[in-house]
């Protein structure tokens, strides 16, 4: 019961005091791995504490991965401004962490490349969260955040490859057969029901198949369980599955944070090396708002895709942690991601006030061409517009439509809009600015309840 008292104990305490000064618990948590660290040998903590929180770690991690895998589509991580992106900004941060590590904490250019990797990298696991409180995981900047973080995850398993000298087999090449198992990945997720089933199934697709089977053709489990939740993505109980293992990732991720704290103390020159990232971490987010106005998205968008990457990420203490040369740095890594942490936390919640306290100052920077996913939609001769196309939304429209009325849905997800029969708008797309002719209704579907709304003709 010992090792009971200081992980779950000690996780507890530390994760809800963090959360009563507005903080994610993940810093808690990082705290908490510190505090066993420091205090557990004086209480008779086991020897095998440190190794059972490394494997509950790793099975957060590929239950991250397959969730977030749940929520993307294949064109999604392959659109432009994700992948172009992904890669600008992943090489500019490079060129400037790398200098700055070798310049002032290490000697050599191996270990500060390294670092400039780690430090390269945004926190899935923080955007995750905060995009999912806000509900904008659907949203268009949510959706491109989502999927520049994906495109990141996949260069961390490359540079895990690469650096660690295991290069992979002929056997990794069945890897471009995975598509093959998707209509008996369908049939299973079918037969799996709605009750325990299912959550074993997610854990069997995650963990065996994606996690130990890719393990056993020489790739990393993580890019399998990343692979297993894409190739289930389009499948309708997709969202399904991933709630019901939301709760169990989050409690395997706890053992991922212990097990970086757990990992050493901090001395005086981590907590410079945490310092002076945290100074460096708006660039980051600057970095990436101007990447994203250069392909032409709005600054609305970029803005809070931006703010929404703006942390160092705890895949980049994975990548640490898996490469000898890098080990030294992980302890002051960990204090650079609780750091971000602290800092990118509290300005997310903030995200929409401060865009518009600063709106005409970031407007200045927008193309004139815009993404296509961003130009103004038509909404013809509607005489109802629905708000949300979720399952009120949806009755709402065919029950209007059915009256001879026109309805017309408004909806975050492009892929639930294209999903539609009927016209349904996005709402990443701005608002026609000249108005519809006629009087009607807004149908609020996603809040069950009718807003009345004039719609007047445009002189």
């Amino acid at each position: 019961m010992v090792f009971e008292v200081f992980a779950v104990g000690a996780a507890f305490v530390f994760g809800l005091a963090v959360r009563q000064v507005g903080l994610p618990p993940l810093v808690g948590f990082l705290a908490a791995g510190f505090f066993i660290h420091a205090f557990g040998p004086r209480f008779g903590m086991p020897a095998n504490t440190g190794p059972i929180l490394d494997y509950l770690a790793h099975l957060g991690v590929l239950l991250l991965l397959f969730t977030v895998g749940l929520k993307l589509r294949l064109r999604q991580i392959g659109e432009i401004h994700v992948v172009g992106g992904t890669l600008l900004h992943f090489a500019a941060s490079v060129a400037l962490f790398t200098p700055v590590t070798r310049l002032l904490f290490t000697d050599d250019w191996t270990v500060a490349l390294l670092v400039g990797i780690a430090l390269a990298f945004s926190s899935t696991v923080l955007a995750a969260k905060m995009l999912e409180a806000k509900r904008e995981l659907g949203n268009f900047h949510g959706r491109t955040a989502i999927g520049i973080l994906i495109v990141q995850d996949i260069i961390a398993l490359v540079v895990l490859a690469v650096f660690s000298g295991e290069v992979p087999g002929p056997w990794a090449l069945l890897i471009f057969a995975t598509p093959l198992l998707r209509p008996a990945l369908y049939r299973l997720l079918d037969y799996a029901g709605h009750d325990e089933v299912l959550v074993l199934t997610g854990m069997a697709l995650s963990l065996v198949i994606g996690g130990y089977g890719f393990e056993l053709i020489g790739l990393k489990g993580e890019i399998g369980a990343l692979v297993m939740g894409l190739l289930l993505s389009n499948h309708p109980r997709a969202s399904e599955l991933s709630e019901s293992l939301w709760s169990l990732k989050e409690v395997f991720l706890v053992g991922f944070f212990l097990s970086i704290g757990m990992s050493g103390l901090p001395d005086a020159e981590a907590i410079v090396f945490a310092l002076a990232l945290g100074v460096l971490l708006p660039v980051k987010g600057i970095i990436f708002f101007a990447l994203l106005v250069a392909f032409r998205l709005r600054s609305r968008t970029a803005f809070l895709a931006a703010l929404s990457l703006t942390a160092y990420s705890e895949f980049g203490l994975i990548v640490a942690a898996g490469i000898p040369a890098a080990e030294p740095f992980l302890v002051p890594l960990a204090i650079a991601v609780s750091v971000s942490f602290l800092v990118a936390a509290p300005i997310n919640r903030l995200a929409h006030p401060l865009y518009e306290r600063y709106e005409d100052r970031l407007m200045q920077f927008e193309r004139q061409t815009r993404h296509p996913d961003e130009q103004p939609t038509d909404l013809g001769d509607a005489d109802m517009l629905i708000f949300g196309m979720g399952r009120t939304g949806s009755a709402a429209y065919e029950a209007l439509a059915a009256q001879g009325r026109r309805p017309v849905g408004l909806d975050a997800d492009t892929y639930k809009a294209a999903a539609m029969p009927g016209p349904v708008a996005t709402s990443s797309s701005p608002m026609p600015r000249t108005a519809i002719s006629g009087t009607g209704s807004i149908l609020a579907g996603s809040r069950r309840r009718c807003l009345p709304w004039t719609i007047s003709r445009p002189s």
